[in-house]
This record gives C-alpha cells, structure tokens and sequence, in this order.
C-alpha cells in the first residue's frame, strides 16, 4: 500500500472520468453528425474523419462551427419521440379499451331490459326471456 499513495489513486480515477467523458463527447458529436439532416454525405465523412484522426481539435471546432444547432437537433429529436411515444399509447389504449367501451356490459343490458319492462314496452315474459338468453349468452363467452 506504501508505494501507490491515496493521491495516486485519486488521480488514476479522475483520469479514468476524464476519458470517459472525452469517449461520452466523441460518441454524442459522431451521433450528432450522423443525424443531421442538413449535411450532406461527404461532409458527414469529412467531419467523422476530421473528429477521429485530430480528436481534441476536431470537437472543439465542431463544437464552436455547430454546437448551437446541436441543441435544436437534440430537441427536435426529443419531441419526434415523444410524439411518436404518446400516439402509441392512445393507439393502444384505442385498441385495447375500444372492445370494452363500445360492447355494454351484461349489467347494462339487464337493466336497459328492467327499464323497457318498467315502462311497459316488453312484457314480464319477453323480459324474462331477453334475460335468459343475455345471461346465456354471458355464460357461454365467459
């Protein structure tokens, strides 16, 4: 323990960072570039390569060239997927919950049947057997 002191350790450790976000930079301005739709192919290679082969100097002047539009593109992209997430969940909550919003339930049917006895459109014979075969039919789905 004596010959690798506690500040060597600390300095390995911020070094280790230190690359890891130079690889997290290099990773966001290579996917920066490659969704850009303003660029055309062979500029899309001349930055990748200017950002590879000089990777200090290629990320700074990339950065200062077209780090401002960076934001607008990261936003842009942000907000596609959002919508694309929100109309997948109101596509499937359409799905899922038209079946169970158009299709009334068996207590509905038995008590529009009741009111329509009450009111002395259906006779106490065919509301008993609207009932019977509404509550067949329920048995046999389920």
């Amino acid at each position: 323990m004596d010959d690798y002191p506690l500040l060597n350790l600390f300095l390995t450790m911020l070094w280790f960072f230190l690359f890891i976000a130079w690889i997290w930079l290099l990773v966001t301005l290579l996917t920066d570039v490659f969704r850009s739709d303003d660029l055309s192919g062979w500029t899309k290679a001349l930055w990748t390569i200017f950002i590879l082969v000089l990777p200090l100097l290629g990320a700074l002047i990339y950065l200062i060239v077209r780090g401002s539009s960076m934001t607008e593109r990261m936003a842009r992209e942000y907000q596609r997927r959002d919508e694309a997430f929100r109309e997948y969940v109101r596509d499937a909550a359409s799905t899922n919950g038209a079946s169970a919003a158009t299709a009334p339930s068996t207590a509905d049917e038995l008590s529009k049947l009741a009111r329509l006895r009450d009111e002395g459109v259906l006779s106490p014979d065919e509301f008993a057997a609207q009932k019977a075969k509404l509550l067949q039919t329920h048995t046999t789905a389920a």
